[in-house]
């Protein structure tokens, strides 16, 4: 059974869908990130990055365990294990990658900054909101262009769908398309579509903290969990209590 160290945002989003889809047993360990859970010794043992989601595959290659973080790699350590949601035909495995690194590169970057200066920044600053929201909208014009021709990223159904969809998803219910984007929309209700995908997503949604959502204000002890400008060092950020 793999190990899955999951907190409900997009990125382990993408791997808890993944696992449903390839119909792998995992087991959840919930790491509260506004609670600074990610920065102990035991999970910073695990992942060093100190940063979600991580696995623990006890029938790693060569029957060993395998710990193994980001979600890009584990995606894709994951499809090559199953020899699923990856496409066996050379050009589209290649275009698979592609959008898989581009959504490393540019989906979760581009929307985790906006979303980090719009709703974490302890002071509004308007050229990083004005450029991170502009970079976004030009992501969904190039997700929507490309979805005018095909039915999915790679052609086929792929890890590069499941990279995509929860930020795209998910960052869509707090900041609206900018303009019409049909062919994107429908991508979208076509993966969200998929009872795997419906499962994935579900995993975990009752432990949203309500300063992830704005119920409560952020307050600098969640940055110090959550920040590395609010941390002295690479240890516990623990020490007081936190919203």
């Amino acid at each position: 059974m793999i190990e899955l160290y999951y907190c409900p945002t997009p990125n382990c989003q993408k791997v808890s869908i993944a696992l449903e889809e390839l119909g792998l047993p995992y087991r959840v360990h919930p790491i509260d990130i506004v609670a600074g859970d990610q920065n102990e010794p035991v999970f910073a043992a695990i992942c060093p990055n100190r940063k979600v989601p991580a696995i623990v595959d006890p029938d790693g290659p060569g029957g060993k365990p395998l710990t193994l973080w980001e979600s890009g790699a584990i995606l894709h350590y994951l499809a090559e294990k199953t020899g699923a949601l990856l496409p066996r035909d050379p050009v589209r495995r290649a275009h698979c990658m592609q959008w898989l690194f581009w959504q490393m590169s540019y989906v979760g970057p581009m929307m985790g900054q906006l979303h980090h200066f719009v709703r974490y920044a302890p002071e509004r600053l308007d050229y990083p909101i004005a450029r991170y929201r502009s970079e976004v909208e030009r992501l969904r014009r190039l997700l929507d262009r490309t979805l005018a021709e095909r039915e999915y990223l790679a052609d086929e159904y792929s890890i590069a769908d499941i990279a995509c969809v929860p930020w795209v998803k998910m960052f869509g219910l707090g900041y609206p398309n900018e303009a019409p984007y049909p062919h994107l929309d429908a991508w979208v209700d076509r993966v969200f579509a998929r009872p795997a995908v419906q499962r994935g997503m579900r995993v975990d949604l009752d432990k949203v903290r309500p300063v992830v959502i704005g119920a409560v204000p952020v307050t600098d002890d969640v940055r110090k969990h959550l920040f590395a400008s609010y941390q002295a060092g690479d240890g516990s950020t623990r020490g007081s209590a936190s919203d």
